[in-house]
């Protein structure tokens, strides 16, 4: 079958040591139950889950005890029956050695399941139910960053899977679970296949394997007889098994950069992803367990094991027969995309295929990096087709636009330009480096754009909100300015009738009228007094200038609200109506005065005169 299948090749690549056969010398071992499991809440990209038990409770094994409630993210489930002994950060597997939050689970050993409902015909199920059950059983993948399935088996409407691809490549030196996997589970692998073949409808489906697999290679040609699933047996070659290099192998066809497989209507999924579905639908079983490589010179008894999520590094390589006076180096991983640990205490997870135990003499510490010789050699290897030494200028110098103007985000990580480097530079380590100072960067950058977004929005609101508070202002003033007019026609039309204006204007002039008569009294008493010839003073009317006060107030009052009115308003004639009021304050200090004196000479008169 394979024969008849045209391949392509790639750029660069590397033909590294393989030392795969360490590890395959026996079946897949069981791994047995650690005495405590610890289990991030995140081992996937994505939103990390959140609990879903309380420290103390009982757990059945296959039980939920995370759940994400939105976003990107699948649950995490109990491996094996047993109490939830605490809640807390635990050390992780990762770079960094950073810790996460994590749910530890103390076994009880009775490893007793919970209910379980397995699907007999997966065809009788919508295609939304079938993608349900993959991702309430935890399923991401088992072969890369760990993307969840259930989202990845759901491309956009505008990009139609036209090949499915099944990666049994598996192309870096001493990780053997993926051939174990097909060598002993063909069938399970093909039986998830073809469910995510079902749902996804696509023109071709194919497995990808290098040709040093042989057994695992017959395994799956017979458990693929009588279908329409192609098998394709393609030259082993370092990254051959990179998700944008086996799509090219198989279908000559290139990820374009910055894109993804479904821009070109192809979807790779992970042989051990392929086993977990299958689980899934036909047994019911979450992804609580998955095969782990451990190899190595300094392991007595290298092999593939099938682990429980959440089993230690130690205890995993104590099974192994771990010779603790020869290990120089522990990897997680491959020797090429792997990293050092730097502690055993971090648990097994969804994404962990691989433990090196290596002695000083099989991955001996590199050499001190030395300047660049511009030899081109990393050029050459890269499968990406990108310039290394360039990106290595640029991440070394901090320039980190004109190293993403080179496609950085296009490398895939895999270490080839390292390994081929005479000067010993850890290219790949600069790549990430100026990869994580971008990202950084963009986020800043997003954070910067909406504050000024957010600054930029309450600008406009306050220019909008004086806007409307200036227009308001014009509008009372107009009017304002309206009705005076109104009222100082009024007020010629009464003046050219003879009539007074208003009824303030009649209070005005009895105010007036009165001020004079007061006057006039006052000069004449005075004049009376004067005059040594005179008996007797006149006497006041005080009835009248009481009178004259109280209206020469009421005029005052009347004229202060209308000025308060106008200022309130913004009124033209404001500066009218205060002179109107100081002349009207004028005006009621002289009847307060007027009816002062009235009421002295009242009492200073004689009594005899002041009662006639």
């Amino acid at each position: 079958m394979s024969s008849t299948i045209k391949l392509w090749d790639f750029s660069g690549g590397i033909h590294p040591a393989e030392n795969k056969e360490r590890s395959t010398s026996r079946p897949i071992q069981p791994a047995g139950i650690p005495g405590q499991l610890v289990l991030p809440l995140q081992q996937h990209i994505g939103a990390p889950a959140k609990p879903t038990v309380a420290i103390g409770d009982a757990v059945l094994k296959g039980q939920k005890i995370a759940d994400v409630s939105h976003g990107m993210g699948v649950p995490v489930h109990a491996p094996t029956s047993g109490v939830i002994e605490s809640i807390g950060d635990y050390p992780v597997p990762h770079p960094s050695g950073m810790a996460d939050r994590c749910v530890v689970l103390k076994p009880d050993g009775k490893d007793e399941w919970c209910e379980r409902y397995p699907i007999s015909d997966y065809r009788s199920l919508e295609r939304d139910e079938a993608l349900a059950i993959i991702h309430s059983a935890g399923v991401s993948g088992m072969g890369g960053a760990g993307f969840p399935t259930d989202i990845k088996l759901r491309p956009p409407r505008d990009r139609k899977v036209d090949t499915l691809i099944l990666n049994g490549a598996e192309c870096e030196p001493y990780i053997t679970a993926d051939d174990m996997t097909m060598r002993e589970r063909a069938n399970d692998v093909v039986a998830g296949l073809k469910v995510m073949a079902w749902i996804l409808r696509p023109e071709r489906c194919v497995i990808g394997i290098e040709d040093n697999k042989p057994e695992a290679a017959a395994a799956l040609r017979q458990a693929t007889q009588g279908t329409q699933i192609e098998l394709a047996v393609i030259p082993t070659k370092y990254p051959s098994g990179g998700e944008k290099q086996l799509i090219q192998i198989l279908t000559g066809m290139e990820v374009p950069s910055g894109g993804i497989p479904a821009d070109i209507g192809v979807m790779c999924q992970n042989v051990g992803t392929a086993v977990a579905v299958a689980k899934a639908i036909f047994e019911g079983s979450p992804l609580i367990s998955r095969v782990v490589t451990v190899t190595g010179e300094a392991v007595r008894n290298p092999g593939n094991f099938e682990v429980l999520l959440g089993t230690p590094l130690n205890y995993l390589l104590d099974q192994a027969g771990l010779q603790q006076d020869r290990v120089s180096r522990l990897i997680l991983g491959g020797p090429m995309m792997g990293y050092t640990l730097t502690t055993t205490a971090v648990p097994v997870i969804k994404t962990t295929n691989c433990i090196i135990a290596a002695v000083a003499a099989e991955l001996p510490a590199p050499p001190p990096e030395q300047a660049c010789i511009r030899c081109g050699q990393c050029a050459e290897v890269c499968p990406m087709e990108l310039l290394p030494q360039q990106l290595f200028w640029h991440a070394k110098a901090t320039e980190f636009e004109k190293a993403e103007h080179l496609n950085l985000f296009d490398c895939i990580e895999c270490g080839a330009c390292s390994y081929v480097c005479p000067s010993s530079i850890p290219l790949v380590q600069y790549y990430r480096y100026a990869k994580g100072e971008i990202r950084v960067q963009r986020a800043e950058q997003l954070k910067a754009d909406r504050a000024r977004e957010r600054f930029e929005a309450r600008q406009q609101r306050l220019e909008r909100e004086q806007q409307e508070k200036e227009l308001r202002r014009k509008e009372r003033a107009k009017a304002a300015a309206e009705a005076q007019a109104n009222k100082k026609a009024e007020a010629e039309r009464a003046a050219a009738n003879g009539e007074a204006v208003d009824e303030r204007a009649a209070k005005s002039a009895l105010v007036e009228q009165a001020l004079a008569r007061k006057k006039a009294k006052t000069e004449a008493s005075d004049s009376k007094a004067a005059a040594p010839s005179e008996p007797a003073r006149e006497k006041p009317d005080i009835e009248a200038l009481e009178k004259q006060f109280a209206q020469a107030q009421s005029k005052l009052e009347t004229m202060q609200a209308m000025l308060e009115d106008a200022k309130a308003q913004q009124a033209d004639n404001v500066d009218k109506l205060e002179r109107a009021v100081t002349k009207n304050h004028d005006r009621v200090k002289r009847a307060e005065e007027a009816l002062a004196d009235a009421r002295k000479i009242l009492a200073n008169q004689p009594e005899s005169q002041s009662t006639e």
